[in-house]
């Protein structure tokens, strides 16, 4: 098992390397060029280029069965799903094969609401209650991981 981290814009960043330094994971964080972040504490950093979905396709390369996925985007989380990996946001939401279709659908629709200029609510600013969430359900993760090797 790996972890591997959709890095852009990845607001728990730290709370995974420090999981997964514990818990003795290797970490693979992938960023466009345009997002520094150092190799640190064991981490693997593959910068990717600049171009829409680069990390995302570099991540769907790469991940095996078992893995577990911190991404924001539900387009990758589907794609890690069908690889038999996990996959959770850094909010701490779980994609799964129940849920996954209902966020794909909301994605679908929001882009249409764009395309057609209606206001779409932008994200809500992160509470503590989100890192502690995302902890949480990381943490779990990790256990049901290991369960399936």
């Amino acid at each position: 098992m790996r972890i591997l981290v959709d890095a852009d814009a990845c607001p728990v960043k730290d709370i995974i390397v420090d999981v997964a330094t514990k818990e003795k994971i290797n970490v693979l964080m992938v960023a466009s060029i345009s997002h520094h972040i150092e190799e640190d504490r064991g981490v693997v950093v593959l910068q990717v280029d600049n171009l829409p979905q680069a990390a995302d396709m570099a991540i769907t390369n790469r991940v095996r069965p078992g893995d577990i996925v911190v991404t924001q985007d539900y387009g990758l989380a589907s794609l890690v799903l069908g690889k038999k990996a996990f996959a959770i946001s850094p909010k701490g939401i779980i994609f799964d094969d129940k849920n996954i279709d209902g966020f794909l659908m909301q994605r679908h629709l929001h882009q249409k609401m764009r395309q057609a200029r209606v206001h779409v609510k932008g994200v809500k600013a992160r509470t503590k209650e989100d890192d502690q969430r995302f902890l949480n359900h990381f943490q779990y993760l990790i256990v049901e991981a290991r369960s399936k090797d």
